[in-house]
C-alpha cells in the first residue's frame, strides 16, 4: 500500500500524465464516483440531493497554484456566485477554497483581499468559508491569511492535517481564536522530517489533536473531522461523550462517493455530517491524491476499464 501511494502521489504532480490520461473514458468514468459532475450546476443539484436526505455539503472547485491575477480574480467571482446561489436555493452547504487557486502565489496580499471578499459575502448572506489547506510549504501563509480573516469575521475556518509533525502547535496557537477547525489525516507527498510516514502514527496524532479540538467546543471552537475512517468515528463518539460535548456538538465531513450508506446512518443517529463535493475540469491531481489516500479505489478504475 505504502508503494501505490508514493506512486498515485508521484502522478498527481504529473502535468504529462494529466494530459495523456484525463480525457480517456475509462478514467473519467472511474473519476465520476467521487465527483457529480464537471460543472456548478451538478454540484448544487448534489447538494439539493443530500440536503433531502438530511446531509448537509461543502462545494469546492478543484484547481490549485494560480500565478495569473485574471485567473485568481476569476476563481473569487466563481465562488461570490456560488454563495449567491446557495442562498437562492436555500442549500445547506458551505465552500471550501485553496489559496493557491485564489493566487497565493501570485501575490499573499492580493490572496488576502479575494479571501476576504468571500469571507465578507458568507457573513452577509449567512454562508461559511473553508480555507483548505495544502502542501507543507504553504501552511504559514495559510494559518497566516485565515488569522487575519477571523480577526474581522467568525464565517471562515481552516483545515489541518494530522500527519504534518507541526500540527500540534498550530492547533495550540488557533485555539485562543474560538476556531472553526476541519482536521483531517493529510493526502500529500512529504518527507519524513515533515510528515509522518507511518499510518499508525497518523491514526495516534489524529485522535490526541481530535480530543484537545472537543475539549475546546464549549469555549466556541467548532470542531470538524474529516474522515472515513469508522473505529475513528466511534472513538471521537466516546470521547465527545466523556467531555459532555452532544451528538451534535460535533461535525463529521466525507467525500462525495466514499461511504455514502454509512453518511445516511450517522445522519439518522442524529451527528451532523457534511459531503464535500468537488467540481470542475482540474480534477486529474485531485483524484490521484483520493487514490493515495485508500490505493483500494483502484479497484474502481480497473473495474471501469471492462
Amino acid at each position: 500500500m505504502a508503494l501505490a501511494r508514493r506512486v498515485f502521489l508521484r502522478a498527481s504532480r504529473s502535468q504529462w500524465l494529466a494530459r495523456q490520461l484525463k480525457e480517456r473514458a475509462f478514467l473519467r468514468r472511474a473519476a465520476r464516483r467521487f465527483l457529480p459532475g464537471e460543472d456548478l450546476g451538478a454540484a448544487l443539484a448534489e447538494a439539493a440531493n443530500l440536503g433531502r436526505a438530511g446531509l448537509g455539503s461543502v462545494l469546492t472547485q478543484l484547481g490549485e497554484q494560480v500565478t495569473s491575477h485574471a485567473e485568481a480574480d476569476a476563481v473569487r467571482d466563481h465562488y461570490l456566485d456560488v454563495l449567491g446561489q446557495i442562498r437562492a436555493r436555500s442549500l445547506d452547504a458551505e465552500i471550501s477554497v485553496k489559496l493557491t487557486h485564489l493566487g497565493l502565489e501570485a501575490h499573499e496580499e492580493a490572496c488576502f483581499h479575494r479571501l476576504r471578499a468571500l469571507v465578507d459575502r458568507a457573513a452577509a448572506l449567512g454562508g461559511f468559508v473553508w480555507v483548505d489547506m495544502e502542501e507543507s510549504r504553504y501552511v504559514d501563509a495559510t494559518l497566516r491569511l485565515y488569522r487575519r480573516a477571523r480577526a474581522e469575521r467568525a464565517t471562515v475556518g481552516v483545515c489541518l492535517q494530522a500527519y504534518l509533525r507541526r500540527t500540534p502547535d498550530d492547533l495550540d496557537s488557533l485555539l485562543r481564536l474560538a476556531p472553526a477547525i476541519r482536521l483531517v489525516k493529510g493526502a500529500y507527498s512529504e518527507s519524513p522530517a515533515i510528515a509522518f510516514p507511518r499510518k499508525a502514527e497518523v491514526d495516534r496524532q489524529y485522535a490526541a489533536l481530535a480530543g484537545r479540538l472537543l475539549h475546546q467546543v464549549p469555549h466556541g471552537a467548532r470542531a470538524v473531522f474529516g474522515t472515513h475512517d469508522l473505529r475513528l468515528i466511534r472513538r471521537l463518539e466516546v470521547a465527545a461523550a466523556e467531555r459532555g460535548v452532544p451528538p451534535n456538538g460535533y461535525e463529521i465531513h466525507m467525500l462525495y462517493g466514499i461511504r455514502p450508506e454509512d453518511q445516511r446512518a450517522l445522519a439518522a443517529r442524529g451527528r451532523k455530517v457534511r459531503v464535500l463535493i468537488s467540481y470542475g475540469t482540474a480534477w486529474f491531481a485531485w483524484y490521484m491524491r483520493r487514490l493515495a489516500e485508500r490505493p483500494a479505489n483502484l479497484w474502481f478504475v480497473l473495474r471501469s476499464l471492462v
